[in-house]
């Protein structure tokens, strides 16, 4: 589906929250492009995906315009942002892949995710 047909959203069973991030990427049309292929699904390490889901990580999309990436992370109510992302950063693969995919991103070599990831500040949607 291309971007101006939208994206279709997965439904739960339960209530959800959200979390938005940002990450810069290097302006560098080959490591774009690069970036791109390795978190595609035939490309992306399993083990990266199941760690992610072992936090208690239900979706996570990755959106990109330019060199600036956006994720959108959709967890159960009850999910605590700095317990999972201490889990996260210690789990097996996931300090190689965080320094892996460093070489793309406007980041201190070394950083984890949760230090590179910046959280967003929602400043608008449709009140009910």
């Amino acid at each position: 589906m291309s971007s101006n047909q939208g994206y279709i959203v997965k439904q739960y069973s339960m209530p959800i929250k959200r979390y938005c991030q940002t990450l810069s990427l290097k302006n560098n049309p080959a490591l774009l492009a690069e970036y791109r292929k390795v978190h595609s699904k035939s490309e992306a390490w399993p083990e990266i995906r199941k760690g992610i889901r072992s936090v208690g990580i239900l979706e996570m999309e990755m959106y990109i315009l330019g060199s600036q990436v956006f994720m959108i992370i959709e967890t159960p109510i009850n999910f605590d942002w700095e317990t999972a992302m201490n889990k996260l950063a210690h789990l097996p693969k996931q300090e190689e892949w965080e320094n892996y995919v460093s070489r793309f991103q406007e980041c201190v070599p070394g950083s984890t995710s949760a230090e590179k990831w910046k959280l967003m500040e929602r400043m608008f949607y449709l009140y009910e």
